[in-house]
């Protein structure tokens, strides 16, 4: 099998997880059954309609690049791992998530269909610089580093967050308590350099470092988690909280309590020399923040503490 396959093969079992209460072993009751007040089944919200009412502004479309309204259609790189962000529905094929939601609303509103590409997150600016995708569309954090390389059109705001093993039997309560303990990241986040940022603190005050383990792949660290192969997950507050509350049927996970760390935007990614197509997207989001459809998305997700109040453009830090 190779290890696209594998991974895809993994999604769908995570995602499986989140959907039923039989494949990860939970219970009759919680987040594994019946619905929720956003309208949820198995965690995962109903949000056709919600996307399916956004209509084609025609101004806003006028704008666009030639070749993209030409094509129909924009090529949007993510890796598909991270609930609620993206991640493929239980089918192992479709991509869901509010990332996902949010994207199919700029493109309709924009007259335009999504295409998605999954790979590495690693792999995702030097692709969207290369002309490979036309946008990144990824939990990305926006950074004045990365906008060296790619512009971003800010959509929401986050931060890094510890996810443990469910009863947080480590005893893990901030990042002060990560000295001497294995944990998981996603390889080329910026999770992964605030681990290494960490460990350094650790040592440079007589501690035992941190020991750091990168994957592609956040179920895979999931997975790791659960086997207590590690002690602890960095991610972002969204995927931990999502996770933490579906996974098991909330019996695998938990959040560590507290402040996200690092916390700032996360940014669609587009090439810097195509500012026509920033431009245009950043329009779309700001319309689709108006007309309430974007605070509507992350309602039914259930993350709407990490709502935007203005469209903003590279406003990272």
């Amino acid at each position: 099998m190779s290890a696209r396959s594998r991974l895809v093969r993994w999604g769908a079992l995570i995602a499986g997880c989140l959907l039923t209460t039989a494949a990860c072993g939970g219970g009759p009751d919680g987040a594994g059954g019946g619905s929720t007040d956003s309208g949820t089944s198995g965690g995962v919200p109903d949000t056709a309609a919600i996307v399916q009412s956004v209509t084609k502004d025609a101004q806003l479309a006028a704008a666009l690049p030639p070749q993209l309204t030409q094509a129909g259609s924009l090529n949007v790189g993510s890796n598909l791992q991270s609930a609620p962000n993206n991640f493929y529905a239980s089918d192992g094929k479709t991509p869901v998530g509010f990332e996902v939601d949010i994207a199919k609303a700029i493109a309709a509103k924009l007259g335009l269909t999504v295409h998605y590409s999954d790979m590495p997150f690693g792999s995702l600016i030097t692709s969207l610089a290369s002309g490979r995708l036309d946008l990144t569309m990824a939990g990305m954090n926006d950074t004045k580093a990365r906008e060296q390389q790619i512009d971003f059109v800010d959509y929401f705001t986050s931060g890094i967050t510890i996810m443990v093993r469910k009863g947080n039997p480590d005893g893990i309560t901030g990042a002060d308590s990560l000295c001497g303990k294995t944990v998981a990241v996603v390889q080329g986040t910026s999770h992964q350099t605030f681990a290494a940022e960490q460990s350094t603190k650790c040592t440079q005050a007589g501690k035992p470092a941190v020991t750091v383990t990168a994957t592609d792949s956040d179920s895979q660290n999931q997975n790791q988690l659960r086997t207590g192969r590690v002690n602890a997950i960095l991610n972002d507050l969204p995927t931990a909280a999502y996770v933490s509350k579906n996974a098991g049927n909330g019996q695998f996970f938990e959040v560590v309590p507290g402040e996200p760390i690092n916390g700032g935007p996360y940014g669609i990614g587009v090439n810097k020399n195509n500012p026509q197509l920033r431009d245009a997207v950043a329009n779309a989001l700001t319309a689709l923040l108006q007309d309430g459809t974007y605070t509507k998305i992350l309602d039914a997700w259930g993350i709407k503490q990490g709502a935007l109040t203005k469209v903003t453009v590279n406003a990272g830090s």
